[in-house]
């Protein structure tokens, strides 16, 4: 085969891969990988449709914590990392305004997903850790996959009732910076910045208590 032949074949090639590449595949959902500590799967963020009965059902099931509400009425000049994200509450599918709901006391929130092995293992020492701490530290969950309905269950199964919120497209994620992998927690100053991003899963209360009390300053 010629030199000029060669090349063609070798152009073809790459042209069919980038047609193969790009070729609709009749599925509309987006897949993001995790790689944990623990383990590593994939987050799906197709649209999940959930009859709102049943969803209600589950909520009820759950029996979670209500969600933070804004204490006082935000000052024009505060500047949140989480101003403009407003997501529905678990507890009631009330919308929350995270930036007004957080500001004003330090917050630790955690990121996790209803398929990841290393969230189930953290989620009960943070409820330990929440009713260990009180008012002085807002613990809040972030569901970051669609499907909320299996998030429920899966608290039902775990015996956590912390507050939380449905994030299926990661705007938290987002908007702190934090790596893609589950689960993260997230430590906000009561000024809205960002104080410790932790992208691996707590082993005790203890170890979460050290944790917040070197970067926000409360000690449990």
């Amino acid at each position: 085969m010629s030199s000029s032949a060669r090349w063609s074949l070798a152009a073809l090639v790459v042209v069919v891969a980038l047609v193969v590449a790009i070729w609709p595949r009749g599925d509309d959902s987006q897949v993001a990988t995790y790689d944990g500590r623990f383990g590593s799967g994939r987050i799906t963020t197709n649209s999940e449709g959930t009859d709102s009965d049943a969803l209600a059902a589950l909520r009820s099931r759950a029996n979670l914590a209500p969600c933070p509400a804004p204490a006082v009425a935000l000052d024009p000049s505060f500047d949140s990392v989480l101003s403009g994200i407003s997501l529905d509450c678990m507890a009631d599918g009330s919308r929350v305004d995270l930036a007004a709901a957080l500001a004003g006391k330090p917050a630790l929130l955690n990121l996790w997903a209803y398929w990841c092995g290393p969230c189930a293992e953290e989620l009960p020492y943070l409820q330990q850790f929440s009713d260990r701490v009180g008012d002085a530290v807002t613990v809040l969950t972030v569901h970051t996959d669609p499907n909320e309905s299996s998030a429920l269950s899966r608290l039902v199964d775990y015996a956590v009732t912390l507050p939380g919120v449905q994030d299926g497209d990661g705007r938290v994620q987002a908007a702190v910076g934090a790596p893609a992998v589950l689960p993260v927690s997230v430590l906000i100053r009561s000024d809205g910045t960002v104080a410790k991003i932790l992208p691996q899963p707590f082993d005790s209360v203890d170890e979460i208590a050290a944790v917040v009390e070197e970067n926000l300053g409360v000690a449990t």
